[in-house]
């Protein structure tokens, strides 16, 4: 463990017991595999994606995503991601909830990382955060699949470059100042996350998406029976 994340333990431990008691650790968020084992299946959404999938790694794979309907900064894991626009600053909604929780430190450290094009990631501490570090990515402005699947290729590849192995994602690009549709967002998302871990699905624990609106949880068990499927 490097010095920077030996204090972070430290100031977590240090915060008072009933705001401790707010994190959301790993254990808490079920695997998609174990949510269908508790729940009727969801019918499968037409796979846009031309995607053939490694039916052999179905069971392993659905260990290895979530759903999580609940505030991303609340998550006690090793990064979360933040869909940031091209200064790294803070902007209007969860962007902004993110750095007001992690601190000035987090809006300093970002300085010196901007510019951030389109589709590319850079990593900061989480500072006051309870996730270790926060990957920022810049989603595309419309619906541009290549550039929104590009930023969650790269946010997963600059996770195991740090060796680390848990990450949230929010809805990257389908706010209303990128306007992507919810749909082929959710289609773009699941499928480079499901490629990404047939080849690389030993350096991961857990990809977690994190849902804000019955909208996308709705439309995202549905594509996690597409792309992770599980036999009825």
């Amino acid at each position: 463990m490097s010095s920077w994340e030996e204090e972070k333990d430290k100031y977590l431990k240090l915060l008072p017991e009933a705001k401790q008691k707010n994190f959301i650790r790993l254990e808490k968020i079920p695997t998609w595999k174990h949510l269908c084992e508790s729940e009727i299946l969801p019918d499968p959404v037409f796979m846009k994606d031309n995607c053939a999938l490694d039916i052999s790694k179905n069971e392993i794979l659905a260990e290895k995503v979530s759903i999580f309907d609940g505030d991303i900064t609340l998550l006690a894991i090793d990064a979360i991601v933040n869909a940031a626009n091209s200064s790294l600053s803070a902007i209007d909604g969860l962007s902004e909830t993110i750095h007001n929780i992690a601190g000035p430190s987090l809006e300093l450290e970002c300085s010196t990382l901007a510019p951030c094009k389109t589709g590319e990631a850079k990593i900061t501490g989480g500072y006051k955060l309870p996730a270790r570090y926060v990957i920022h990515t810049v989603g595309p402005q419309g619906e541009y699949p290549e550039k929104l699947k590009r930023c969650y290729r790269e946010s997963l590849e600059l996770l195991i470059s740090k060796n680390l192995r848990t990450i949230a994602f929010p809805c990257i690009s389908t706010g209303s100042n990128n306007g992507y549709p919810n749909l082929p967002a959710a289609h773009a998302a699941a499928y480079q996350v499901r490629k990404f871990l047939e080849d690389n699905g030993d350096k991961i624990d857990r990809v977690i998406f994190c849902l804000m609106s019955e909208k996308n949880r709705k439309t995202y068990r549905g594509i996690l029976q597409t792309y992770f499927p599980l036999s009825h």
